[in-house]
């Protein structure tokens, strides 16, 4: 009997990868409003996951950074005949969770329910009417702008925070992504009800959103969720397309006086397009260089071999217009200098040769190993389809990754590096004491 249990549960354990790998199917149509839907039906649980997606991020914030942050947060706070305790409330009645959030590209608003009719129904009534009849009161604009504001200042006194808003400032300039998705005090500040009230007018309607749901349904009763949230919906138009990202003219420091044990580095530039036929490949290689963890290459050389930094990473970076490449350390202070000659080495070595096979391969495997569990649940499922509608990538996406990046080769990933990532072009971002970082300008 204990042998045929082992059998069993040996059994049960190697049926789990080819059950990890199926990949779910994407349904996708558009409603008569004019806001695609994209859909996933699942049965593993009761329950139904859908995301309201915007392109009302930061980058649509103008010259009041932090109004796309402020207007997606009060979306909840209060309608014609409630305030926001009494919208949580009801939520909270059916057992349904519902959270908003923002980046530089969306704003989302997010709900969960159990998927019994009982629960469901009541729930997106509820969603709907938070939907129509937002009124955004003055008392709940000031509650979430002093919050917001104290955000802020907190983050005025961490280094990766200060090292962040100088990045994006150099890497952009005066492109509406130079806007972090908190926004600033003087925009935070700034803003009025009326200026909220407009950007939910224009940015918050039917042609402006995507509608992603995940969960136990069945196809017509998804059309009919996504018909009634897009009819909630103001018609509206589309936001129009931001401006390309420019290239970097030259290479750029940017110093940060700050008063702490340790150097923050932070060095990139504008990379690449979420749809360009370079992304797989600059992925993979990226993946090598210093996005798998402590076996990167950035980790080896910077921790185990020199004893620099404790962590090292790079990131590819996506977004509605061009990405871009950043790679992130923290040394301390007395080996500044050497730390930032070895990264600019690696680089450089990197961007000539690009990965190893040995490395390459390595890094294949635990991409497409991993993939399957960064689909395990109803959430990563949105999260992922919420992407592909956002970028309008292919509905087989997810099916086709896995063999993309197993096809991807030593001289792609090398061709990848040196057209999007050069290291002689790039923002150098050092936030440190100033006798240790020099004179706080930016050369």
């Amino acid at each position: 009997m204990k042998a045929r249990f082992i059998i069993l549960v040996l059994c049960g354990l190697l049926a789990l990868p080819a059950a990890r790998a199926a990949m779910p199917e994407i349904q996708h149509w558009t409603t008569a409003s004019g806001t695609r839907v994209y859909f996933v039906a699942t049965s593993v649980l009761p329950i139904v996951d859908l995301s309201l997606v915007f392109d009302a991020g930061a980058a649509r914030d103008g010259n009041k950074s932090g109004l796309a942050a402020l207007t997606s947060r009060l979306l909840t706070d209060g309608t014609a005949e409630l305030d926001a305790g009494a919208i949580a409330r009801r939520f909270e009645r059916y057992g349904a969770r519902v959270a908003t959030d923002n980046s530089r590209d969306t704003a989302r608003l997010t709900v969960r329910s159990l998927s019994a009719s009982e629960n469901l129904q009541p729930t997106l009534d509820h969603l709907i009417e938070v939907l129509s009849n937002p009124t955004f009161p003055a008392a709940a604009l000031e509650r979430r702008r002093a919050q917001a504001l104290v955000g802020l200042r907190q983050a005025q006194q961490n280094p990766g925070r200060v090292a962040e808003r100088a990045f994006a400032q150099a890497l952009f300039g005066d492109h509406p992504y130079a806007n972090l998705s908190q926004g600033n005090i003087s925009g935070v500040q700034a803003v009025t009800r009326d200026d909220v009230q407009a950007f939910h007018d224009r940015y918050y309607v039917a042609a402006n959103a995507i509608i992603a749901i995940v969960g136990d349904l069945q196809r017509p009763q998804a059309e009919s969720i996504a018909t009634r949230l897009a009819q909630a919906l103001k018609p509206g138009s589309a936001a129009p397309a931001l401006p390309p990202v420019p290239d970097l003219k030259r290479a750029k420091i940017v110093r940060r006086s700050f008063d702490s044990s340790q150097t923050h580095i932070l060095i990139g530039a504008p990379a690449i397009s979420r749809t360009n036929s370079h992304y797989i490949p600059l992925y993979v290689a990226n993946h090598v260089l210093g996005g798998s963890g402590l076996v990167s290459v950035l980790a080896d050389e910077m921790r185990a071999q020199r004893g620099l930094s404790y962590s090292t990473s790079s990131t590819l970076i996506t977004a509605a217009q061009r990405g871009w490449f950043e790679l992130a350390s923290s040394v301390r202070n007395d080996k500044l200098d050497e730390s930032l000659q070895v990264l600019r080495n690696i680089l450089q070595r990197y961007a000539a040769s690009g990965p190893s096979r040995q490395r390459l391969e390595a890094a294949k495997r635990n991409i497409t190993g991993s993939f399957p569990l960064r689909l395990d649940s109803n959430q990563d499922i949105l999260a992922h389809i919420v992407m592909i509608g956002f970028y309008g990538l292919p509905l087989d996406y997810l099916q086709t990754f896995p063999k993309r990046v197993e096809a991807v080769s030593q001289p792609q990933t090398r061709q990848a590096f040196q057209a999007h990532v050069d290291p002689s072009h790039m923002v150098t971002v050092l936030v440190g004491p100033k006798a240790v970082i020099g004179d706080v300008s930016t050369d």
